[in-house]
């Protein structure tokens, strides 16, 4: 704030003045003089090695418009918003973060609108541009696409036809004496359910609480219909609720021939099913006598520009850089992860990526991760007691409002 300040009272200065005086925030990018510009960037660990390259190309391209000192600083996406908001005046002047976190960094005054945001929108997947927006306002660049699930499943076992349906997994699973991984005490797959239903959860307008309609007793599809579905499922011997970690050494042990997982699995699942590595969209489940395509939560990553970087235009240009469609797919064959761009999504080299292809698949039955705090425990206790047969036999509509109670709860 003191910096916003100060920044104010000089513009005031320069105008009383009539110097033509100019804060930093004004100051054109192609100085004819090179000044000394240090930028801060937060990223993955992981990222370390690729965010090098994509630094030195970014000072090789804008060399002798600036003495570029660049530090690129290790901080966890999933903590950025936390480790920010902590001091934003001493924090990354760019930086990339999940994109939960963008309603509250944006409400923070951490982020400023992007100025030339059309252009950004038309280079990336409208999911991502949805996921950077407040209010239709652009306030992040869209870096991946890739934070979601889909199936994967081996061809030797299970055929593509059979891949489209839940019913057809199963079968086909049993036949074989494998077993089809779902991790039901994870609300973020539970979801797959519930999301083309017409039942709904989401967030209030206040930002915090949640609203859910998951026990909805009326209309084509009910809750019980789906609670009823999920035990139908859960009956069968193919099925295990088992999580991501278990899924992985399921398939390593040779157990497990189909289940639902992200793109972080592609290369071990390869690893071991070689040629025979299938992956697609979500199949559809049976409930209620119909075919219902199974959803997903989506998510994707972000990078922001701190709205108090002493060089706010330089730091936007870096922002911009990161995320072009040249360092995007660099980022692909460097990590392995799904563009936001939409020319390298559309690229030969993701469409032979079956992950990246199936999760793009899935994209079009997906829903942005937009759910309060309480929306957690309350799904995961109701999904365990459909995954281990409802042992208690207590009435399913009771708890479905017990869930949708607590999901709400204030």
């Amino acid at each position: 704030m003191r910096k916003k300040i100060l920044r104010l009272f000089l513009g005031i200065l320069c105008t009383m003045s009539l110097t033509g005086c100019r804060t930093d925030k004004d100051t054109d990018i192609e100085d004819p003089q090179p000044s000394k510009v240090d930028l801060v960037v937060w990223g993955a660990e992981e990222d370390t090695e690729l965010m090098a390259q994509i630094i030195q190309s970014f000072k090789t391209e804008y060399q002798g418009q600036a003495d570029f000192q660049i530090t690129f600083e290790v901080q966890g996406e999933a903590q950025c918003k936390d480790a920010l908001l902590g001091g934003l005046e001493e924090g990354a002047d760019v930086f990339t973060f999940a994109d939960d976190q963008l309603h509250a960094l944006a409400a923070a005054g951490a982020l400023d609108p992007i100025e030339n945001a059309d252009e950004i929108r038309a280079n990336n997947l409208p999911s991502t541009v949805e996921a950077a927006s407040v209010a239709d306002k652009l306030y992040a660049y869209p870096l991946t696409a890739d934070n979601g699930y889909f199936l994967y499943y081996n061809k030797q076992y299970v055929s593509e036809e059979q891949a489209q349906t839940l019913d057809g997994i199963l079968q086909a699973t049993a036949a074989n004496g494998k077993l089809f991984s779902m991790d039901w005490s994870s609300a973020w797959y539970v979801y797959s359910f519930f999301g083309n239903t017409g039942l709904e959860v989401g967030l209030n307008e206040d930002g915090i609480t949640n609203y859910c309609t998951w026990n909805q007793a009326d209309g084509a599809i009910r809750g019980v219909d789906v609670a009823q579905s999920m035990l139908n499922i859960a009956n069968s011997p193919a099925f295990t609720n088992w999580t991501d970690e278990a899924f992985l050494s399921g398939i390593k042990n040779g157990s497990v021939a189909a289940g639902v997982s992200g793109v972080w699995n592609g290369v071990a699942i390869t690893e071991v099913w070689g040629e025979n590595t299938g992956a697609a969209k979500l199949p559809t489940y049976t409930c209620n006598g119909a075919q219902i395509q199974m959803a997903s939560f989506s998510g994707c990553k972000l990078v922001g520009v701190n709205a108090y970087s002493e060089h706010p235009k330089w730091a936007a240009r870096l922002a911009e850089w990161i995320t072009n469609e040249r360092n995007q797919k660099l980022r692909f064959e460097m990590r392995g992860q799904g563009p936001s761009n939409s020319t390298v999504a559309d690229s030969p080299e993701i469409q032979q990526s079956p992950a990246i292809a199936a999760l793009l698949e899935q994209s079009e039955f997906s829903q942005l991760q937009r759910i309060g705090g309480k929306f957690w425990d309350p799904v995961s206790k109701f999904a365990g007691n459909m995954a281990a047969g409802n042992p208690s036999g207590q009435n399913l509509q009771e708890q479905l409002d017990e869930m949708a109670e607590g999901v709400s709860a204030r």
